[in-house]
C-alpha cells in the first residue's frame, strides 16, 4: 500500500513539474533534454543446526489441550495491566491503560493487544535431542496479584513447575514507568548438554484500530542483527515456514502503532539465535482506489534462545511504537517503526527530524497538535521564502530572454549539439536557469513526503482531535480539509499564472493538478491535508507579489 502511495505521489510530482520543463511560456526553450529473508534452504538449516540438536523439532509450541485447570495472575501498573496464566506461565492479556481502542467491539475501552485464545510467551525446550513443550505445564505462582507503582518502582512475579523430575523456575520483573519487563529462569532435569529455549511470541497483535485492514497492512516481523530488517506478514504464504537467521539483539512483531518484542542485548547475555516465522490466514479488503488486495492477519513467530548452563534471561517490550521511548532504549529499537517504505534511506532521516520538531513544539508551546501543524506549515514556507523568491526571479528572467532563445532555436534547429551549446551560453550570459521555475514546487516535497509517513506511523497523532476533525491520523470524515487543500492549490496556481503568456499546457495543469491532488489526498490523514493547505495558503501572498513584479516588468498595471 505504501509503495503504491509513494508511486502515486511521484507520478503527481512528475506530472506537475515536467510540463514546466517541456512546455515553458511561448514554447521558446524547446526540449533540452545477510542471507535473504525467506531462504528456507541453507539459511534455515544453518539456523536450526546452531540453535537445536534436533532442528526438525524446533517448531512453535502448540496450544495445550483443554481440561487442565488454570488461573490468571494480574500485574497492574499506572500504564498497563498484564494477565499471566498458570498454564504455561504465558501472557494471555496485555492492556495499555493510556491508549484507547478504536475497534468497533471495544467501545473505547483500553487497548488490548493479546488476541483472545492466542496467548503470547508459550515456551518449549529442545535438549538432548528431544523437545518438551512447557505450554501445558501448570505453574505455581508466587502471588495471586501484583501491583507496581504507587511507591513501588519494581515488582516480581515468580512461577515454578515440575514434571517427571524436570523443573523450571521462572521470574518476571516489572517496572512502574516502562513498558518492558525482564524474564529469567532456571532449568533442571532436562538432560545434559546445551539446550535451546523456544519463546513463542504468538501469531500477531490484536487490531485495535477503526480501520483494521489498514492496521493489518502494517503487520510485520522486525529483527535487529547487524541492521534492522522487516518482513511483512503479507510476504508469507499461508502455511509457509521461514527461519530468519540471527543472532538477533531483539526481534518482535509490530502493528501500525504497537509493538511486541523480545530483547536480548544486555552485556554477557546470549542473543536470540533465530526467529521461526510461519505464515497465517489472509483477509480480503473491499475495493479501493488500488483495487482489491489480500491482507495477512497472522504469522506465528518463535524465538530461539540458547541456554548453555540451565539459566536464561531476556526482556519483553509490550507497548506503543513511540519513537522517543524506543530511542531511549537504544540498540536501534526506534527503527522498529520505519518511515518511507522502499524510499526509507531518503525519507527516514527527514521523518525523524519532523517528528522531533513537532513533538518539541507541542511540549514547549503547550498547543494542540493541530495548531502545531499550522505553525509548522507557516514556518516551513517562511524558511523557504528566500529560495522561492530567487526561483521566481529566475523564472521572470527566463521570460525576458524568451525571444532570444526563439532566435537561437530557429537558427540552429538542424544542429542539435550546436543548439545546446548556444542555449547554455545564452543562459549563462543572462544568469537564468531553465529549471529555476521548478524549484518552488520541489522544495516542500521532502517535508510533504516525510509527513505522509509520520501520520501513517506515529502514535503521538493517533486519536488526536482538532476542531471538527476526530483524529489527525485519519481522513476527514466530512472531506472539508482535502477540499480546502485543493482550492488553495488552485488559487496558488491561478495567481502564479498572472502575467504569464497564454499556454495551453499550463491552463490544463491549472485545473487538472488541484483536482488530481484532491482525489489523491481525499483519504489521507487529515493532519497531512491540514499542513499542505496551510502551506499553500501562506504561499499565495508571495505568488501575488511575484505576479505584480512580473506585470511591472512587462510595463502593465495591476
Amino acid at each position: 500500500m505504501e509503495r503504491r502511495i509513494i508511486l502515486a505521489i511521484l507520478l503527481m510530482l512528475i506530472v506537475a513539474v515536467l510540463p514546466s520543463i517541456l512546455f515553458p511560456p511561448k514554447k521558446t526553450v524547446g526540449r533540452t533534454g545477510g542471507p535473504a529473508v525467506g531462504d528456507t534452504g541453507t539459511a534455515a538449516k544453518q539456523a536450526e543446526a546452531r540453535t537445536a540438536p534436533e532442528p526438525q523439532a524446533a517448531r512453535p509450541p502448540v496450544l495445550p489441550p483443554a481440561g487442565a485447570p488454570a488461573e490468571t495472575v494480574w500485574v497492574t501498573s499506572p500504564t498497563y495491566r498484564l494477565g499471566f496464566s498458570t498454564r504455561g506461565a504465558s501472557l494471555v492479556s496485555a492492556e495499555l491503560l493510556e491508549y484507547r481502542s478504536f475497534a468497533a467491539p471495544d467501545s473505547g475501552r483500553p487497548v488490548q493487544l493479546v488476541p483472545v485464545g492466542r496467548p503470547w510467551l508459550r515456551y518449549a525446550l529442545t535438549a538432548g535431542g528431544d523437545t518438551a513443550t512447557l505450554a501445558d505445564w501448570i505453574f505455581t505462582p508466587g502471588a495471586t496479584r501484583v501491583r507496581v507503582g504507587e511507591g513501588r518502582d519494581t515488582a516480581l512475579l515468580s512461577f515454578t513447575a515440575e514434571r517427571g523430575g524436570a523443573r523450571i523456575a521462572l521470574e518476571y520483573r516489572f517496572y512502574a514507568a516502562e513498558y518492558r519487563f525482564a524474564a529469567q529462569g532456571r532449568l533442571a532435569g532436562f538432560g545434559s548438554g546445551g539446550a535451546t529455549l523456544l519463546v513463542g511470541m504468538g501469531d500477531g497483535l490484536r487490531s485495535v484500530e477503526a480501520d483494521s485492514m489498514d492496521d493489518f497492512r502494517h503487520y510485520a516481523v522486525v529483527t535487529k542483527a547487524a541492521k534492522t530488517q522487516s518482513t511483512d506478514f503479507g510476504a508469507l504464504k499461508p502455511g509457509e515456514r521461514r527461519i530468519l537467521d540471527g543472532p538477533f539483539e531483539w526481534a518482535g512483531v509490530k502493528s501500525k502503532y504497537f509493538f511486541l518484542a523480545g530483547l536480548a542485548f544486555e552485556e554477557n547475555q546470549p542473543h536470540f539465535g533465530a526467529a521461526i516465522v510461519e505464515g497465517g490466514p489472509r483477509s480480503v479488503t473491499a475495493s479501493s482506489l488500488f483495487g482489491r488486495s489480500a491482507v495477512a492477519t497472522r504469522a506465528a513467530v518463535t524465538l530461539t534462545l540458547p541456554v548453555p548452563a540451565g539459566d536464561f534471561r531476556y526482556q519483553l517490550y509490550v507497548g506503543p511504537l513511540e519513537y522517543r521511548r524506543l530511542a531511549q532504549l537504544a540498540h536501534d529499537l526506534d527503527d522498529a517503526n520505519p518511515y518511507g517504505g522502499f524510499l526509507r534511506p531518503i525519507i527516514q532521516p527527514v521523518s525523524a527530524l519532523v517528528v522531533n520538531i513537532l513533538i518539541w513544539m507541542h511540549d514547549r508551546l503547550k498547543l494542540a497538535y493541530g495548531w502545531v501543524l499550522i505553525i509548522f506549515g507557516v514556518l516551513v514556507r517562511g524558511l523557504l521564502w528566500p529560495l522561492n523568491q530567487k526561483a521566481m526571479e529566475s523564472s521572470i528572467r527566463m521570460q525576458g530572454v524568451a525571444p532570444l532563445l526563439k532566435q537561437v532555436q530557429d537558427r540552429y534547429k538542424n544542429e542539435p549539439e550546436r543548439l545546446q551549446r548556444e542555449m547554455m551560453k545564452l543562459y549563462k550570459e543572462h544568469n537564468v536557469s531553465p529549471f529555476g521555475g521548478c524549484l518552488p514546487m520541489l522544495l516542500p516535497m521532502p517535508v510533504l513526503f516525510a509527513l505522509f509517513f509520520v501520520f501513517a506511523n506515529t502514535i503521538e497523532f493517533r486519536g488526536v482531535p482538532f476542531l471538527w476533525l476526530p483524529d489527525l491520523a485519519r481522513a476527514d470524515p466530512y472531506y472539508i480539509i482535502p477540499i480546502v487543500m485543493g482550492l488553495s492549490m488552485f488559487v496558488l496556481s491561478k495567481v502564479g499564472q498572472i502575467g504569464v503568456p497564454p499556454n495551453p499546457q499550463a491552463k490544463t495543469m491549472l485545473y487538472f493538478m488541484p483536482a488530481f491532488m484532491t482525489l489523491l489526498f481525499l483519504r489521507f490523514a487529515s493532519g497531512l491535508n491540514l499542513y499542505y493547505a496551510v502551506s499553500n495558503i501562506f504561499s499565495i501572498p508571495q505568488q501575488y507579489m511575484i505576479a505584480r513584479r512580473r506585470l511591472r516588468e512587462q510595463g502593465r498595471k495591476t
